[in-house]
């Protein structure tokens, strides 16, 4: 479908405007050398070429149909093409029709595919433009001229695929898909073909939904191996855009969180806007990637936007790099009177001699090995001088320089001069357009590294395999876990745990107390109560039998016999462990802030199973709020190592029991100075 030998035009046309018209236009503007065949009943000649009634009376076999028709008429075009041997097909159509029994409309052409081998782009798309076969399969106006590149962009956005493929940024291209409602084609597809291209560094994404989890997932670690860049904008992250997205493509959109751990553990960098990402790729279309240092360097001309610059880049949390007084004293000799040394760096003084002031500062930050990538923060307005003079030559001297990333920023992307500018990008010079954009993109250049630099995962710990059958065997009768049955599990996998014991009457309950020792907790173990908190069910810090005979009788009276009496935890941090079973991508590990607040405050992460100690380590990080673990107002920092250990725990029992569970929400773990320990466990069994 991406390389054809020939084409065969359904619904070629001559009619000015016409979608017909522009197919056939943009095959021949687009170069494409093998054979065109326009197919119409209606004419004898479409652009010069001769015109078939049908697609069957074509002299041969198309490797490729391009159908120009109408929802109506698009299931029996390609059946046609398929009759006629086509290899593949590309439909623009919505797919739309009314409802009816029986298959719809997306289902019947799927199955027509299939049926003949035949892959399939579309519907509900603007097709594709593959710079390396020279073929332009849209029936929708692209720009006469494309930079052939290094980056892939595949859209389920007609709008973004025309949005970048016009963009005046000059980015480069060698192939762009519109892949609509992926009828039989996936994202999953075109990434392998971008993947076997040498060229290709950067595939850029527009995803609303993933068709092909496992292929997809696949191409994301042969991504990772290659040493390819992925970045993802993915569409309906909240709740208010899913159901757009679910109107838009018949796709769901899902829980975002499982984009967010399958992202972080292949390195995938997400986007947040087409200006985030248009600025991303250019920066890693150069083939520069940071080798070394712990942030980055830039150089301004004015005191008020580096101020500006630092608190954006604090916001965002892009780091400056830790230069040497060596290198600050190297600036400082080069600066005029009364100027500060220092990284970032405001150069501008009186103007004079301005030219060597840049040059050197350019030079020092480039020789110092804590800086990752150095940036020319100025604003890229008319220069009004040659190219040899001014900006534009002390920014393309400073690239030169060097072998490591430079960039410059531009902090107000609507003053940027594109023709001047365009100098730069033929120099292999990245420009990014606005302080934040820009400074997003820098981050993910130094995220880039870090995956990099990332140890191989350590082999998940082994549990006994006995236990993991017989908890396989009870999980899968379908008959749900107490309480009880529940912390237990937790202990075979190896989490502490509070000591629990089940009562049924005030009595019980004051020699179950007895036995654990006191203090203890009561609640309720009403088995469709879930969250015990909410219905008044918990009562803490009873110090004797008197307290909790008479804490039994508050309970039971409203909320029946059963109750649970467990040990309390010394005091310590709250926090949430879990396991939630994504449709799409499987068992995840969840993290987040505990206690009544968890559905509150939704300060949570997550990350695919296993985990080893690094994995662990890092999804904590990746919480809004982890300083608090760390000790706050005199408190005692807590146990982070032991938390990290859960949840190493925690992973090994998704990945073992991920299929035959819905959920298991562990909430809350006290996390004390020393140790942490599971105090509730709730785990939710697959629903029929």
């Amino acid at each position: 479908m991406l390389e054809p030998r020939s084409i065969a035009v359904v619904g070629a046309s001559v009619k000015t405007g016409s979608l017909g018209e522009s197919m056939m236009a943009e095959l021949q503007r687009g170069g494409f050398e093998g054979a065109i065949y326009p197919v119409n009943p209606g004419y004898d000649e479409v652009a010069g070429l001769r015109c078939y009634p049908s697609i069957t009376e074509v002299p041969e076999p198309v490797d490729l149909a391009i159908l120009g028709v109408a929802n109506q008429r698009v299931e029996q075009a390609l059946t046609g093409a398929a009759a006629s041997g086509a290899g593949s097909a590309v439909t623009f159509s919505s797919l739309y029709e009314e409802t009816s029994d029986g298959p719809d409309l997306r289902e019947r052409l799927r199955a027509i595919a299939v049926e003949h081998g035949m892959a399939m782009c579309g519907g509900n798309g603007m097709g594709f433009v593959n710079q390396i076969s020279k073929v332009r399969a849209t029936g929708f106006l692209t720009p006469e001229v494309i930079r052939r590149g290094p980056v892939t962009f595949l859209s389920h956005s007609g709008s973004a695929f025309s949005a970048l493929a016009f963009s005046d940024r000059g980015l480069g291209f060698n192939l762009l898909v519109s892949s609509g409602q992926e009828v039989v084609s996936t994202t999953a597809d075109y990434m392998a073909y971008a993947l076997d291209q040498e060229e290709t560094r950067v595939l850029a994404l527009l995803l609303e939904t993933v068709r092909d989890p496992e292929g997809f997932v696949a191409m994301l670690q042969r991504a990772a191996e290659r040493d390819v860049a992925i970045l993802a904008l993915k569409v309906g992250r909240t709740a208010a855009s899913q159901p757009m997205v679910t109107a838009h493509s018949g796709a769901l959109a899902g829980e975002h969180g499982a984009y967010e751990a399958l992202f972080d553990a292949y390195g995938v960098h997400e986007m947040r806007s087409l200006d985030e990402l248009a600025d991303t790729i250019e920066l890693f279309s150069s083939p520069r990637r940071v080798r070394r240092g712990d942030g980055i360097a830039s150089v301004h001309d004015s005191g008020g936007e580096r101020a500006m610059f630092v608190d954006l880049a604090g916001d965002l949390g892009v780091p400056f790099a830790s230069v040497s007084d060596a290198t600050i004293a190297r600036i400082a000799d080069t600066l005029d009177p009364g100027m500060e040394s220092s990284n970032p760096l405001d150069a501008w003084g009186t103007g004079i001699d301005g030219d060597r002031i840049f040059r050197e500062a350019f030079a020092a930050f480039a020789d110092d090995p804590a800086v990752s990538a150095s940036v020319f923060c100025v604003d890229m307005t008319l220069q009004g001088e040659p190219y040899d003079e001014g900006y534009l030559r002390l920014a393309r001297e400073a690239y030169d320089a060097t072998a490591e990333p430079f960039c410059v920023l531009s902090n107000l992307a609507s003053a940027v001069t594109q023709d001047e500018i365009r100098m730069l990008r033929d120099a292999g010079v990245p420009v990014l357009e606005g302080t934040e954009n820009g400074l997003r993109a820098l981050g993910h250049l130094l995220d880039d590294a870090a995956f990099r630099a990332r140890p191989p995962v350590e082999a998940a710990a082994q549990v006994d395999h006995a236990m993991r059958a017989r908890w396989r065997d009870r999980l899968s009768t379908g008959v749900p876990l107490s309480e009880l049955d529940g912390l237990a599990l937790l202990a075979e996998y190896g989490l502490e745990t509070a000591a629990a014991r089940p009562a049924s009457s005030a009595q019980a309950a004051a020699e179950a107390a007895a036995a654990i020792g006191f203090p203890v907790v009561l609640k309720t173990a009403a088995p469709e109560i879930t969250h015990k908190s909410d219905v008044d069910g918990v009562r803490v810090g009873l110090i004797d039998a008197d307290g909790v005979r008479d804490a039994y009788d508050d309970v039971s009276a409203r909320l029946g016999p059963e109750v649970t009496v467990a040990a309390m935890v010394p005091s310590g941090i709250e926090m949430a462990l879990g396991v939630i079973t994504d449709p799409t991508f499987g068992p995840l590990v969840l993290v987040g802030a505990g206690g009544v607040l968890v559905e509150v405050l939704h300060d949570r992460a997550l990350a695919l199973p296993p985990l080893d100690a690094a994995g662990a380590r890092r999804i904590v990080d990746r919480l809004s709020d982890p300083p608090i673990l760390d000790g706050v107002r005199g408190a005692e920092p807590a146990d982070v190592d032991s938390l990290v250990d859960a949840i190493v725990r925690l992973s090994i029992l998704a990945s073992d029991l991920g299929d035959v569970v819905a959920a298991v929400d562990v909430n809350p773990v006290i996390v004390g100075a020393k140790g942490c320990v599971a105090v509730d466990a709730l785990v939710e069994l697959p629903r029929d």
